[in-house]
């Protein structure tokens, strides 16, 4: 977990290091928002917001998503004083630390038990 007031130079130091098809993932304490910078190329990437608002900008660069980023930490993340940061193989696996309603941790369904009557 990073401050809100440092996240935006973590997430770029993490973006040079990324590969083509790896993720940084800025996600709210309690992981129900979420804002997913997707490699795309050499300064290339895609940026997915998934919390109030769902939308998405693909080509952006650096510069734009530096940008971009200051815009939605106050849309996404107006009152959160942390940020969580995971850097993931590829998108596919940011949804699986999504919280959902009656799921449990890290997003998975529990086993519900029968009960005998």
């Amino acid at each position: 977990m990073t401050s809100k007031q440092t996240s935006i130079d973590s997430v770029l130091k993490r973006m040079k290091k990324l590969n083509v098809g790896q993720c940084v993932d800025m996600r709210s304490f309690k992981r129900n928002r979420s804002v997913v910078i997707v490699c795309c190329g050499e300064d290339s990437f895609r940026v997915v917001e998934d919390g109030f608002y769902q939308e998405v900008w693909d080509n952006q660069n650096t510069e734009q998503v530096k940008r971009l980023l200051k815009t939605l930490l106050k849309k996404e993340f107006p009152r959160s004083n942390k940020i969580r940061l995971y850097t993931l193989d590829s998108y596919e696996d940011a949804n699986v630390n999504r919280m959902a309603h009656g799921a449990g941790r890290y997003g998975e369904t529990l086993p519900t038990k029968k009960v005998a009557g």
